[in-house]
């Protein structure tokens, strides 16, 4: 039984997964925007006809908050809370007959390259000219922008091509022009992303286009600060160095996900790199950038991954010393080829070396942090969060990395730079004041 009036043209987008998928969120939501309907992400409000849950089918944690979410959904659709379900993303592209087979109250099922198909079951027409354009979701300072889509490496335990496809480039122009767009708006941060950054303009350009296209970014008016997501290390443009040093507005930041330091690993996970060749390059990274942060993300539990292996990795990144790291249990999943092999690490002993790198990442990142006392960063503020105004330096993005704590003494306007003395840090935070 309905508890209340539902507005049949509004539509609520629930978006799981990685910055990609928030991404093609805000791109459908601005495609439903141009064709009339009132559209909110996440809202709380339960007044929406319509819901569409775009998931992510990438590791079993993941898979699993999808499921729950569209078992929530279409529970609500049975108490006649919603009166259409719609799934679409990386889970309904990889297991769309599985899904259907198992939930029956979803009204359809999408890949990751339907959206035309899925507005066409709306009644909403594909706006071509919209290309480009979205609704954001984030807050209008800073926007993720994909610079393309797909990847062709051929990682052992990923299952991102069989969802995504293979890398196809976004040309430089469109995405010239999508950035003036998104400055014009008011956008002033753009955090590029892709399944691999380093692939970029190989497909249609016939060479690693990166550097050029961050020097075509850099010169858009309005965009303060540019920022590297997902680099893979294996043929990494080294002439991206060069342009980081030569504009002040490309962030010396960079997210490259290294995922081992045992080449007995490296090999297996079909890399294509070893320890040596890794450490070499993050040298390089810091010799030729000075002051760059460097976030990578590691696997534990990979199967075959012996007690040597993990300590050759723990020991590896108390070398290294990272500035920001994250790392993920291993997920066994279908048709990769790592699923050819036996799961033979224990759950708990994955979680237990993904906490023992974290434990040391922890010290790792209070040393790093202790250093900037005293020191003066440029911090763009993101929010106000009880006594604080909380932002970030360029060393840091949103959700996952550090942050800068300012207490509520002065004004600073959300979406606003301010230089901030750094008066204390934890392990994660830095805490700070004003420098007028």
């Amino acid at each position: 039984m309905k508890t209340k009036t539902l507005k049949k043209n509004k539509v609520n987008v629930i978006t799981l997964g990685c910055s990609k998928n928030i991404f093609d969120s805000e791109v459908l939501m601005g495609q439903l925007k141009a064709n009339n309907f009132e559209v909110e992400h996440e809202s709380v409000k339960k007044d929406s006809a319509i819901v569409i849950i775009n998931t992510c089918g990438f590791i079993d944690n993941a898979k699993q908050e999808s499921i729950d979410t569209i078992l929530a959904c279409a529970e609500a659709k049975d108490r006649g809370e919603i009166d259409k379900l719609i799934v679409t993303g990386c889970l309904s592209e990889r297991y769309k007959p599985e899904l259907e087979k198992e939930i029956g109250n979803v009204d359809d099922f999408f890949g990751t390259k339907d959206l035309p198909r899925l507005l066409k079951t709306l009644k909403a027409d594909y706006k071509q000219e919209l290309v480009g354009e979205r609704m954001l979701t984030t807050p209008r300072h800073y926007a993720y922008f994909k610079i393309a889509e797909g990847c062709d490496r051929p990682c052992s335990f990923c299952a991102i091509p069989l969802m995504r496809g293979k890398h196809v480039s976004t040309p430089i122009e469109q995405l010239v022009s999508s950035a003036k767009d998104l400055a014009k708006e008011g956008t002033k941060e753009l955090i590029l992303i892709a399944q691999d950054l380093t692939y970029y303009g190989l497909d249609i350009y016939k060479k690693r286009n990166l550097a050029e296209l961050l020097r075509q970014l850099s010169d858009v008016e309005g965009i303060e600060w540019i920022r590297l997501h997902y680099a893979f290390p294996t043929g990494f443009p080294m002439d991206v160095l060069d342009v980081m040093n030569e504009r002040d507005n490309i962030c010396l930041y960079l997210d490259i996900p290294l995922q081992h330091a045992s080449d007995n690993m490296l090999k297996a996970m079909r890399r294509g790199t070893t320890k040596e060749k890794t450490t070499t390059l993050v040298n390089k990274f810091r010799s030729k950038v000075p002051g760059i942060a460097i976030r990578t993300t590691l696997i534990t539990g990979y199967p075959g991954e012996t007690e040597q292996d993990f300590q050759e990795m723990y020991s590896w990144v108390a070398e290294m010393k990272f500035d920001r790291l994250g790392v993920f249990p291993y997920s066994h999943e279908e048709n990769t080829h790592a699923f050819n092999f036996d799961d033979d690490v224990p759950e708990e002993v994955k979680q237990e070396r993904a906490e023992s790198i974290m434990d040391l990442q922890s010290s790792i990142s209070f040393d790093l942090n202790q250093k900037k006392v005293g020191k003066t960063f440029k911090v763009l503020f993101d929010r106000v969060e009880g006594d604080s105004f909380i932002g970030r330096t360029q060393h840091d993005s949103p959700e996952v990395d550090n942050e800068v704590l300012v207490p509520k003494l002065d004004y600073i306007r959300i979406g606003d730079y301010a230089n901030v003395e750094i008066e204390k840090a934890d392990f994660y935070d830095l805490y700070g004041k004003i420098v007028r």
